[in-house]
């Protein structure tokens, strides 16, 4: 079966690998045929996580073929926390649906 591997260790730069897999391999053992077992240590103890086309899995879930198995980085920033502090930051009239309201109208129109 063919696997494809991909991560980006940085902005702009992504690793991608396609693999010439044996049936039932799971992601742990692509990731050591492809070497990358070890350059990416942060996935055994919980920094970078994986997924196959987008959805989250574990290092023992088994591979089919056609997939891309994904190795993601963790996030800088919590999103739901960078999005509150940009509204702080804006305050409650320069954000949202009803910012610009027409003068003289009713509130949310």
């Amino acid at each position: 079966m063919r696997v494809v591997l991909v991560h980006a260790p940085a902005p702009r730069e992504v690793w991608e690998l396609e693999l010439e897999l044996p049936e039932g391999t799971p992601v742990r053992a692509a990731l050591e045929q492809a070497g990358w077992d070890v350059q990416l240590q942060g996935l055994a103890d919980g920094r970078l996580g994986a997924g196959v086309w987008g959805r989250k899995t574990t290092a023992d879930a088994v591979l089919r073929d056609g997939d891309r198995l994904e190795i993601y980085r963790a996030l800088r920033v919590d999103p739901k926390v960078a999005r509150r502090e940009r509204f702080v930051g804006q305050g409650a009239r320069g954000a949202g649906l009803f910012s610009k309201r027409r003068p003289n109208s009713k509130a949310g129109y």
